[in-house]
């Protein structure tokens, strides 16, 4: 069994943001096997001929060393709206295989598609998906996210998003909620507006 999971965005035979992903990955294994060898996941990862056009996810599971890795065709989820739900003591810094308290919450959701998390009155991500608030000028993603997503990293890197601590209350003071991950790109993420958050 391995516990951790890396998803990658593979569009037309080439991966994406793999920077962002080889250093999460390390960290991570820093982190829960210290003193193992770093992962070169250029070296790991070879595309099939298959998989030379269109968009894919590439599944990489892993504990010291590589376990699997895993590609299929991805398909975008629509979201048109989201559920406030709550957890006090979620812990998801690692991107774990084991994503059962994440099912629990999402299972919370009743007629909406997808779940804003708010862990102690501040709003961290969706179910799998950093988010994004719209304030009529400036997108900001909350400070304490539960996992710190490579695109969210990425798009903080670049200045096109801003880091800010919101809380429950706040959500009301935007506009709009737009979810990314390694999969979505800025340009192509749902966007729900904030009268669609229950």
């Amino acid at each position: 069994m391995f516990p951790l999971l890396e998803s990658l965005k593979l569009k037309d035979g080439m991966i994406q943001n793999l920077k962002y992903h080889r250093e999460r990955l390390n960290r991570s294994v820093n982190e829960l096997f210290p003193g193992a060898e770093q992962i070169d996941l250029n070296k790991e990862i070879s595309v099939p001929e298959n998989c030379l056009s269109g968009i894919y996810k590439v599944r990489v599971l892993y504990g010291s060393t590589i376990g699997k890795i895993e590609i299929a065709p991805y398909n975008f989820r629509s979201v048109q709206s989201l559920k406030v739900v709550h957890h006090e003591s979620i812990d998801y810094h690692l991107k774990y295989t084991d994503r059962q308290i994440l099912d629990e919450l999402f299972a919370q959701r009743g007629n909406c598609d997808d779940i804003i998390i708010v862990k102690s009155g501040l709003v961290t991500d969706s179910f799998a998906a950093n988010l994004l608030f719209f304030d009529g000028n400036r997108w900001f993603t909350p400070a304490c996210p539960l996992l710190k997503g490579t695109k969210r990293q990425l798009l903080l890197d670049r200045g096109i998003i801003s880091e800010k601590e919101i809380s429950e209350k706040d959500i009301r003071i935007f506009q709009k909620v737009g979810l990314i991950n390694a999969m979505i790109d800025f340009d192509e993420m749902p966007v729900v507006p904030v009268e669609r958050v229950f």
